[in-house]
């Protein structure tokens, strides 16, 4: 790590963990490497591996903060109700999560990836982001629905969030291959499919 202010350090990993975002946008992780990012930063590109050692590290950290934001989110919703229905608490975390499209993408693709090819100081920090999001749908279920048993809740709900994006975002290459194949199928929202598998888990409508 170079020497410099940690103000000064935090920004330019934040400029890093930016421009790797933008490029997800529009490239596969495949197609992103250390040298595309440098390009988009306003320093060098080996300067990166001051900060980061591997591709992996940086979407690691795209990832980490994708929970911390949703985490927070989810703090926000248990802080500012003190009572909810299934419906609406279905409606408000299929609402959060549709705005974490990254969160859900990178969950779908790329997930053991950057854990295996990141420094486990990486990793330990990305885990405590984890375990914040654990922590907060976990205190949402206690405080609105104490009949549910969060720990049954948490273990369907996160693995299912690593396919929510497939069934919900598709390649018109994929489109075509399901016609072809003749899969009856219809493409749904990340809302639809979050807000279902929610209130599904609470028990249908209150």
């Amino acid at each position: 790590m170079p020497k410099g202010s940690p103000e000064l350090t935090a920004s330019r990993k934040e400029e890093i963990v930016n421009a790797c975002e933008r490029l997800y946008r529009t490239m596969s992780f495949k197609e992103i490497t250390i040298k595309e990012i440098g390009e988009v930063t306003s320093f060098t590109r080996t300067s990166i591996y001051n900060y980061f050692q591997t591709k992996e590290e940086i979407f690691l950290a795209l990832m980490q903060r994708e929970y911390e934001n949703w985490a927070s989110e989810m703090d926000s919703i248990a802080d500012m109700n003190e009572t909810m229905s299934a419906e609406g608490f279905a409606d408000s975390m299929a609402h959060s999560l549709e705005k974490h499209q990254q969160l859900l993408k990178l969950l779908a693709m790329n997930h053991y990836d950057m854990e295996e090819n990141s420094r486990p100081e990486r990793l330990t920090e990305f885990k405590v982001a984890y375990g914040a999001s654990l922590d907060a749908v976990r205190a949402c279920i206690r405080k609105f629905f104490p009949k549910i048993d969060d720990e049954s809740f948490i273990f369907v709900f996160f693995p299912f969030l690593f396919g929510v994006y497939p069934y919900s975002v598709a390649t018109e290459k994929q489109l075509t291959a399901m016609r072809e194949a003749n899969i009856r199928f219809r493409m749904h929202s990340i809302y639809e499919i979050i807000y279902s598998c929610v209130l599904q888990l609470l028990g249908g409508k209150s």
